[in-house]
This record gives structure tokens, C-alpha cells and sequence, in this order.
């Protein structure tokens, strides 16, 4: 990076830091929860928002966003940013713990603040992540993060945001044990059903000892008790204080994972959501909303149209289902999450209105995060998380100019960028 850029971050970040008051000028504001502004002046006051459309008093900074568009900043719901670099090298991934019921585990303390993969996701307009942990049937906790901040602690803004489950299967392996490649290892048809029921047993069981915990432990009251960590995570969950998110694609699998919700009272979201748009009206009925992953996935049987997934979106706002887009939590999930407004756009272009697409990138993930109080929208009282691009959100040539976090301004250069720097100014052979 030239000396002349740091100088110019440095004190950029200095105005920042010095800056009470901040007043965002001439933009075209999406406030997401509201209408579209125009040339509407965003007041800012000690990262919060205070007041959009008429400022009232003074500030300490002034900025001119003249021809550029105000956004909320973009949230995913799904991810393994922090804890997983590059997915073929084991020591730099740290998704995966040990064993099938792990609700102690929590996903925030795991996370590498100094990961270059956060910068770029910065650059993409992406200003808040839930991650995730993977593995076994419950993975464990999921932490909401901001990306700005030198340590984990500065990083994590809800360390325990969701318990997730992964629901089992509910295709089963119609092969001949005659034609089978690895014949030690075929199951009938029958014994595949077991298997999945017995799991599903499992979960319940799970959940039940979880519950008997929490009654025997108000029991003793303020007397002796045997305090079990694992059971302790989950606490917030069988009280319903916290949502359950359950991982499912197929329909028969979100049919049973609603079910399961609905009987125990649960909060609950659909993470991945492949078929969901079958079960649209279920969904809305029990008022589960999805994590949608599958924009870009090939149908999944012969007799679907083409657009299937693009057009799944459209189907579940149709019927009431909140609809968040995120990459998910694959080899890819923590790279690609720049790329999660292309889904938005395809949707976008396959019936779903331009006002949802864009609240499936910023309010509607913060809903179901149980953060709409402060992200997710433009408005008085909400956080000064914002970004500013020369276009529109869904439109894929667009660039995200400025950034602020709480109101602070971020630099938005990454590895990206610096790489395209050295390699624009590389010596060239003389004609």
C-alpha cells in the first residue's frame, strides 16, 4: 500500500474517532422499513441514528454523498466467516466439534478476528454475520459478529444467538443389495427408516433430559445442585427465550422439522431451505422463516423447471414466509457471502419485488436474528451502520463506497484490492 494511502486511511480514521456528530448529505436513502428519499439528510450522533429526512442541529462532520445510494448494512444469517480460511487446509478451519450433541459449544470463540476473508465480505457491503457451528445433530450456539474490531470480544455483538439442529434425512437409498457398489455397508429400505426415526428419537430425548434439567434445577432453588455445562447451554433454549434453528432441504425433512417446532413451542427458522417453497403455506401457517441458501442450485428433480430456485423466493413472500438470503455455511460460505446479493437479484429477476429482495439482505435478516431493534433499516433510534454504493444493491456492477459501523467509518480496502494495486504497477518490459 502506497504511503500516501495510509496517510489518507490514518487520518480519515482519526476525523472518525474525533467526529460527535456526524451528517450524511445528498444521498438517495432506502431506509428498507420506510420509503425511498431523496437527497434526505442522515444525522448521526455517537453511532446511532437520529434523525432521517430533516436534521436538526448541527454536526461535527459533514458528508457529501452526492450521486451515491444509502443502504442499511448487509447482514448474513448463515456462515463459517472467522472460522474457516481456506477449506483445504485443516489447521485453518475450526468449524467441527467432536461428537453429535454439543449445545455447549459456542461458535464466537472461535473466531479469527484477523481472517482476510473479513475484509473482503466488508467490501461486499456486509457488515454483520451470524456464524455457525457444524457437526453432529446439535452443533452448538451461533454468535452474531460485526466485522470491525481487533479481538473476538470486539467482534462478538450476541455470543448466543441461536441453538443449531441438523435435522436427519428423510431420502433413503433404493438400490438392490445385487447391484450395490459396497455391499458390507447397504441398508434396506426398512433399516434406513429405523435409522432416521431412531435419531429423531434421539433429538426428543435430547430435548426432554434438557427440560428435566431446567425443572429439577428451579426446584432446588437456592439449595445444593450438580450444575451440568451442557445442559446449562441449553437453558436459554427449552425456555423458548432463544430461537432453534433447524438445518433442512429436503420437503419431507422441513415438514417434520415444522412439526417438531410447532409441538414443542419452539421459535424456530429453516436454515438452507431448498424445498421450503413446496411447503410455503406451512411455513407461514407456524410463522418459520428461512434462511434461503439455494438460489443458484440446480433443481433437484428431473420433473422441476428450470427456475425452481430462483423463483422459490417469490413463492414464500407470496405466502407470508420471511425470507433471508445467505450463502450458507459450505466449502465456499465464508469466501463467497460478497456474492449473496447476486442471489437477491436473481430472485429478484424471478418475481420477487425489489423492496423484499432488499429486505432479505438487511431487515429480514435482522428480524430473525432478533436484531431488527437496531439493524436492518434506516431509521431514528437504530444503529449508524450503513453503506453507501454508486448504484443499486442488486445490481452486480455496483460498488460499495463508504461503510460505517456504529457510525464508525470503515476502510474498505482487502486483500483484493491490494493484490490488483501491486499488479497494476508491476514492471512492465520496455517495447
Amino acid at each position: 500500500m502506497k504511503t500516501s494511502l495510509v496517510a489518507s486511511l490514518f487520518l480519515s480514521c482519526v476525523a472518525s474517532l474525533d467526529a460527535a456528530s456526524l451528517l450524511l448529505k445528498n444521498a438517495t436513502v432506502f431506509t428498507v422499513s420506510g420509503p425511498v428519499l431523496t437527497n434526505a439528510p442522515v444525522l448521526v450522533r455517537d453511532g446511532r441514528i437520529v434523525s432521517v429526512g430533516a436534521a436538526t442541529g448541527g454536526a461535527d462532520r459533514v458528508v457529501d454523498l452526492q450521486g451515491l445510494r444509502l443502504f442499511p448494512g448487509l447482514i448474513t444469517p448463515t456462515s463459517v466467516l472467522g472460522l474457516q480460511e481456506i477449506d483445504a487446509l485443516r489447521q485453518s478451519k475450526d468449524t467441527t466439534e467432536v461428537g453429535e450433541f454439543t449445545p455447549d459449544v459456542a461458535a464466537w470463540i472461535a473466531v479469527n478476528p484477523d481472517s482476510e476473508l473479513i475484509p473482503v465480505a466488508r467490501a461486499g457491503g456486509y457488515t454483520h454475520v451470524q456464524v455457525v457451528p457444524l457437526g453432529g445433530i446439535v452443533s452448538g450456539s451461533s454468535a452474531v459478529i460485526r466485522l470491525r474490531g481487533w479481538t473476538i470480544e470486539d467482534l462478538t455483538v450476541e455470543p448466543r444467538c441461536a441453538l443449531h439442529v441438523r435435522w436427519p434425512s428423510f431420502s433413503v437409498d433404493t438400490t438392490p443389495k445385487e447391484t450395490a457398489g459396497n455391499k458390507d455397508s447397504w441398508k434396506s429400505v426398512e433399516d434406513q427408516n429405523k435409522e432416521r426415526d431412531k435419531v429423531l428419537r434421539r433429538i426428543d430425548e435430547f430435548f426432554d433430559q434438557a427440560r428435566a434439567y431446567d425443572e429439577a434445577k428451579k426446584a432446588a432453588g437456592t439449595g445444593p445442585f450438580q450444575v451440568v455445562p451442557a445442559w446449562e447451554a441449553m437453558l436459554p433454549f427449552v425456555r423458548r427465550e432463544r430461537p432453534v434453528w433447524v438445518h433442512a432441504d429436503e420437503v419431507r425433512q422441513i415438514r417434520s422439522a415444522v412439526a417438531w417446532l410447532s409441538r414443542r413451542k419452539f421459535t424456530g427458522v429453516i436454515a438452507g431451505g431448498r424445498d421450503a417453497w413446496r411447503e410455503a403455506s406451512l411455513l407461514a401457517a407456524n410463522g418459520v422463516a428461512v434462511a434461503y441458501e439455494h438460489v443458484f442450485t440446480q433443481p433437484p428433480r428431473d420433473v422441476d423447471p428450470y427456475d425452481v430456485q430462483f423463483s422459490a423466493p417469490a413463492i414464500l413472500a407470496a405466502s407470508g414466509v420471511t425470507v433471508a438470503f445467505t450463502e450458507g455455511t459450505d466449502r465456499f460460505g465464508a469466501s463467497s457471502i460478497r456474492n449473496v446479493p447476486h442471489a437477491a437479484a436473481q430472485a429478484r429477476a424471478f418475481g420477487l419485488s425489489h423492496a423484499e429482495a432488499v429486505r432479505g439482505l438487511t431487515l429480514y435478516p435482522a428480524r430473525i436474528l432478533g436484531m431488527a431493534d437496531r439493524l436492518g433499516s434506516i431509521e431514528a433510534g437504530r444503529e449508524a451502520t450503513l453503506i453507501a454504493l454508486d448504484g443499486d444493491v442488486l445490481d452486480i456492477r455496483s460498488n460499495v463506497r463508504r461503510m460505517w459501523i456504529a457510525g464508525e467509518e470503515m476502510d474498505l480496502s482487502s486483500r483484493h484490492t491490494r493484490l490488483n494495486d501491486r499488479y497494476r504497477s508491476r514492471p512492465r518490459p520496455t517495447p
